[in-house]
């Protein structure tokens, strides 16, 4: 069976795959969880409950070198007050009047939930330690453009543990890349609608460097948040927080997308079930399997959007700019998935096996392969999926009104009762053999005059369900009249009556 890409060839302008979205997670080595904390404190030798002012006084720091970047750039920190406001939007509005030059492009300020230290004394116990709990805090999100990863955020909390989180976008870093090569091409928000190279910028995509991202990460954690590195000598480890990697099949314009795309989508949601959606995902679906699995198909106001979920991943098909079918493989936890790697037990000893993927930046190559491979095993389904989108031009030309000349001749109506009686009538036997005459149609339709019977011929012609033999007045059904009929017949006999029937009685 040809694939989807292989059998609309000549609507696909290329085929690219990409990481899209990327969350970084940053803890620090010496403070970032309550063991290491309390471990810290007591180097130091601080008492526990001496912890509120040792993170206070960091708190402090934090919020004075923010303002302090904040009047170097000529920039007023804007807080945002509502959790419903749309940190993008508003940093949308600031590029629109700034440009995309490099550099910093506006600070947020907003109080949100975070994790946080609190000394504790076990009663009965001579041990005093820090414990873990949740509260809120102020957070500082630096928004920068980026010269090799484009637009990104470090989201920096004024509270210990002090857990950074930093964004960018794979197709923002893949623009710069093209940018740079002088590789012309057209972006919609995180989409590529065209491109000269296709092949280069995918060969650019699988030469990421998890290395250069890491000195990106270090770089950006300097500029914004540098008391940490130096209260913190070893600094931070980065670990995935959440993935998204899109494969992107661009067509060539909207009208080549939009009758597929409707198909695909109104039939994947149906067709797809749990253990197809552990298969796409590579993992087996086990009996005893006690997470959620299905199907979510959701409008929005920029279209339609169909995700399978099963626990932490999740697989994603919509449209983007009504010109690219997107899949997208989703991963909140990326242990999800798993691969053949080294695995390092405590005793110092290690073996090759397969195992969770590790959270870790360095994993990003591993789950590109993975993650790639999941949107490609779901693709190959739907190219397994009927299309019936080519009957959707032969419905219109039926049923949409024809005009030719100064005379319009309306579609025809596969419920109204004259327009069936009439095509009832044109699949009679001896039509099929001998052809049909405006005396023919005018025996077995009596109320319509020779001149109603000329227009209903005409109409006919005209939306191609009947065809006139040569220097006669007669007139055979066409292939696609035939199958209009047929389905006329099928549709009101076998689907419309039997369901607006009223139900029997028990």
């Amino acid at each position: 069976m040809l694939s989807l890409t292989e059998r609309y060839a000549d609507r696909i302008a290329f085929v690219l795959s990409c990481y899209d979205r990327i969350v970084l997670s940053g803890t620090l080595v010496d403070f970032g969880h309550a063991g290491a904390a309390t471990h810290e404190l007591y180097r130091r030798h601080i008492k526990i409950f001496d912890f509120p002012t040792l993170a206070a006084g960091l708190r402090d720091r934090l919020r004075a070198h923010a303002e302090a970047v904040a009047a170097a750039h000529g920039i007023t920190i804007e807080f945002v007050r509502s959790t419903k406001a749309s940190k993008e939007t508003l940093i949308q509005r600031v590029l629109a009047t700034r440009g995309a030059a490099p550099g910093l492009v506006h600070i947020l300020s907003t109080m949100e939930e975070c994790i946080a230290l609190t000394p504790w004394h076990e009663k009965g116990t001579p041990r005093t330690y820090l414990k873990p709990g949740y509260g809120r805090c102020l957070h500082y999100y630096f928004y920068f453009i980026d010269e090799e990863l484009g637009l990104c955020y470090l989201r920096v909390p004024t509270w210990a543990p002090f857990r950074v989180q930093f964004y960018c976008n794979g197709h923002s870093w893949l623009a710069q890349q093209l940018t740079k090569r002088g590789i012309a091409f057209t972006q919609a928000d995180n989409t590529f609608l065209a491109l000269a190279d296709p092949k280069r910028a995918q060969r650019l995509v699988h030469r990421w460097s998890v290395k250069r991202l890491h000195q990106r990460l270090t770089r950006a954690v300097r500029a914004y948040c540098p008391v940490l590195l130096t209260e913190f000598e070893r600094g931070y480890h980065w670990s995935i927080r959440q993935l998204e990697f899109a494969t992107d099949v661009v067509f060539r314009t909207p009208a080549a997308l939009a009758p597929l795309y409707d198909t695909l989508i109104r039939t994947a949601v149906h067709a797809v079930h749990a253990d197809q959606v552990a298969r796409f995902l590579g993992r087996p679906l086990h009996p005893l399997y006690q997470g959620e699995v299905g199907n979510h198909f959701h409008t929005r106001i920029q279209g339609t959007r169909l995700k399978h979920h099963m626990g932490e991943a999740a697989l994603k098909m919509y449209d983007k700019a009504g010109q690219v079918l997107r899949l997208e493989t989703v991963a909140n936890d990326v242990t999800f998935f798993k691969h053949h790697r080294r695995v390092e037990h405590r005793d110092g000893t290690w073996e090759m096996k397969v195992a969770p993927v590790r959270k870790s930046i360095y994993s990003l190559p591993a789950l590109a392969d993975l993650m790639g491979a999941a949107n490609h095993r779901y693709l190959d389904f739907l190219s397994t999926l009927d299309d019936s989108s080519p009957g959707l031009k032969p419905l219109a030309r039926v049923t949409t009104p024809v005009r030719t000349g100064s005379r319009t001749y309306r579609g025809f109506n596969f419920l109204a009762p004259d327009d069936v009686q009439l095509l009832r009538t044109l699949v009679r036997g001896e039509f099929n053999l001998s052809g049909f005459q405006n005396k023919d149609l005018r025996a077995h339709l009596p109320e319509r005059d020779a001149r109603q019977i000329s227009y209903v011929l005409k109409r006919l012609h005209t939306h191609r369900l009947i065809k006139k033999v040569g220097r006669t007045y007669k007139y055979y059904l066409t292939t696609m009249g035939r199958r209009v009929v047929a389905t006329m017949l099928k549709l009101r006999e076998f689907v419309v009556i039997p369901n607006l029937a009223p139900p029997r009685p028990a």
